[in-house]
């Protein structure tokens, strides 16, 4: 029955072949470009660089042969702010190599050799040295990073010393697991690259020259015929290696296929290399037995120091491996206080014996500033008009050695995160506005804006704020009244609003601060009233009730004006009348005496003719 269940299986597993794994996420930005690139040998393809950060794109004079041939650059002119980062959205969850290359500015007035800094993930990786020019294996860095929210960041930070400038930036993934070294390994770990050779070889390549598994994530492998004047001979064959490209690492064949073997006159080999001092170094050393003299287990038996401690003892390549032109890798990861590492492979018997040396730095990933509070001070630096020069790009906590100008910050032990307690944005020539997402900023303490030309209104959402010991708005041009909820900050120690356009009462609650040794002031606002040194105020009216006084205001100014029209013009009609009655005045005067006169001289002259009744006119009736 057990026979049939596997014969069944085998026949499902025939018909159904499980699908190849897919290419791995590739993102390659020929940095200045204003198109794609493709580049040879391999057709590569480079993207334009477009969206992703700031800076100006030049021509570029690449410093050595193993760059990129590309013909652009991206830097970053001090004025525009001393941190830069390429931000790249939508990347996958995942496991990545970054690599950046580097490159001078082909334009005269150029200083040489800019000196930058380059971090990753808000984690700091690299600082260029002087001298970085004119040597293959600092044209670039390399480091392996997670990335889990779907962004990766890589910013360059200015020392002062030229502008950063970047030729490409490269973002391959590898296998969630590869470069595993032990507990320490993880998201909270970043490994940098600072050496990777091909013993015996004497070419530089790729793994793309060696058409080695995209999911090893195209490691540059320096060539090394010697580690120090006749140490070693080179030993090379073209046999199929096993076990080389293997999950989770996926190393190409080649560099198995070439080794450097010691002399009997040297029978060590020993490899030293220059190293930052206190710092955590992963060394992984790579092993096949090429050696047509060692087919048995026992021929070749070394050991592995370290800086003089032992590393591995009693290294049988073809016993480890399980035979020969099989593939072994050996990783330890130690604790370097000095400024030198030394690989040493002490014989004990046969002849020394290596393939390929990789060294990582173990850089703990930094913790990131609370995602809230970012969007916060984004919305603020567009809403004050921060001037271009201030930078406020990538985190504005970390990396430590390079926090954002004018942002205090305090690490969170709670919620493991970086969180803002302090600004300090003081005579900045700032023109903009306060916005009320400041209130998103719950840690903060301090806060100065003075010597400023900010205006609006002072946001209500301030007394939000229930940790703010220290808001001074001096110097400014906020108008309006002080919010009530500024009486809510119990922690408030001082506040200084004067040299503002401020009016109204002021809050009874801050009254009651003054009590408690805090520190006001509101003089030079020439609307405020209600505090010992400022005007006093009238009757206290609710917003309704002044909006109600100014619209009867309104009201009877408009009547006054109506009744002042009509009367006017009723004025007009009578002087005009009065007019007219004095015009026609002299001719009635003389119809009058006329007809006085005839009546008298009637009187006079016919007192004897006796008159009818209709002569007489009507009797009067008494």
């Amino acid at each position: 029955m057990s026979k049939l269940i596997l014969l069944l299986l085998i026949l499902f597993l025939a018909l159904h072949p499980s699908s190849p794994r897919p290419e791995p996420y590739a993102m390659r930005i020929s940095c200045g470009a204003r198109l794609n690139v493709h580049t040879a040998p391999t057709n590569t393809l480079w993207y334009k660089d477009f969206g992703y950060t700031g800076g100006r794109p030049a021509n570029a004079s690449p410093t050595s042969y193993i760059a990129p041939p590309l013909k652009t650059l991206r830097y970053f002119p001090l004025s525009d702010g001393p941190e830069n980062c390429y931000n790249i959205k939508r990347v996958p969850k995942g496991h990545y190599a970054v690599r950046i290359f580097f490159a001078l500015v082909a334009e005269p007035n150029f200083e040489n050799e800019p000196l930058f800094d380059v971090s990753i993930q808000g984690s700091q990786i690299y600082s260029l040295r002087s001298g970085w020019s004119t040597s293959d294996d600092q044209s670039f860095t390399e480091a392996l990073v997670f990335v889990a929210d779907g962004s990766l960041s890589s910013c360059v930070h200015s020392t002062g010393h030229g502008d950063p400038a970047i030729l490409s930036f490269e973002i391959l993934q590898v296998d969630d697991k590869a470069y595993y070294f032990g507990s320490n390994w993880g998201q909270g770990t970043i490994l940098r690259t600072a050496k990777r050779l091909n013993c015996g070889s004497t070419l530089s390549k790729f793994d793309a020259d060696y058409n080695g598994d995209h999911w090893g994530g195209d490691r540059f492998w320096h060539k090394a015929t010697t580690f120090q004047q006749s140490s070693g001979k080179v030993r090379s064959v073209e046999s199929k290696i096993k076990k080389a490209s293997v999950s989770p690492n996926f190393y190409p064949e080649e560099i198995y296929q070439t080794a450097l073997i010691s002399t009997d006159s040297l029978p060590e080999l020993s490899y030293n290399m220059d190293v930052d001092p206190n710092r955590n170094y992963s060394i992984w050393l790579h092993f096949a037995e090429i050696d047509v003299g060692i087919t048995n287990v026992g021929q070749r038996i070394f050991d592995i120091l370290i800086n003089g401690d032992i590393a591995f003892k009693d290294v049988d390549i073809i016993r480890m491996s399980g035979g020969a032109h099989m593939a072994i890798v050996l990783n330890k990861t130690i604790a370097v206080n000095g400024r030198t590492l030394t690989i040493t492979i002490h014989p004990t018997k046969g002849n020394a014996i290596i393939n390929a040396i990789e060294v990582f730095e173990v850089i703990p990933a930094e913790s990131k500033t609370l995602t809230e509070e970012v969007g916060a001070l984004q919305t603020l630096k567009n809403a004050l008009g921060l001037p271009l020069r201030f930078g406020w790009n990538g985190d504005p906590c970390v990396p430590q050695q390079h926090p954002w100008s004018g942002v205090d910050c305090l690490y969170d032990k709670k919620n493991l995160k970086w969180v803002i307690d302090g600004l300090t944005l003081d005579n900045q020539a700032l023109r903009g506005f306060l916005s009320n997402d400041i209130s998103k900023l719950h840690h903060l303490q301090s806060i100065n804006l003075s010597g400023n030309s900010i205006h609006g209104t002072i946001p209500s959402s301030l007394g939000t704020i229930t940790g703010l010991e220290v808001l001074d708005l001096s110097f400014n041009f906020f108008n309006g009244s002080i919010p009530e909820s500024l009486g809510m900050l119990t922690s408030l120690k001082r506040l200084n609003l004067n040299g503002n356009l401020l009016s109204g009462r002021v809050p009874a609650a801050l009254g009651g601060r003054l009590l408690h040794r805090a520190s006001f002031n509101f003089t030079s606002n020439a609307g405020l009233c209600g505090m010992p040194g400022l005007p006093t105020c009238g009757p206290h009216l609710s917003t309704g009730a002044k909006i109600g006084i100014a619209f009867g205001s309104l009201v009877a100014f408009l009547l006054l004006i109506i009744c002042s029209v009509c009367w006017w013009k009723r004025r007009q009609n009578i002087l005009r009348a009065q007019k007219t009655a004095a015009r026609d005045a002299p001719y009635a005067k003389a119809r009058t005496h006329f007809v006085r006169d005839v009546q008298l001289t009637t009187r006079h002259h016919g007192h004897d003719i006796p008159r009818t009744a209709v002569e007489s006119g009507p009797s009067l009736l008494t």
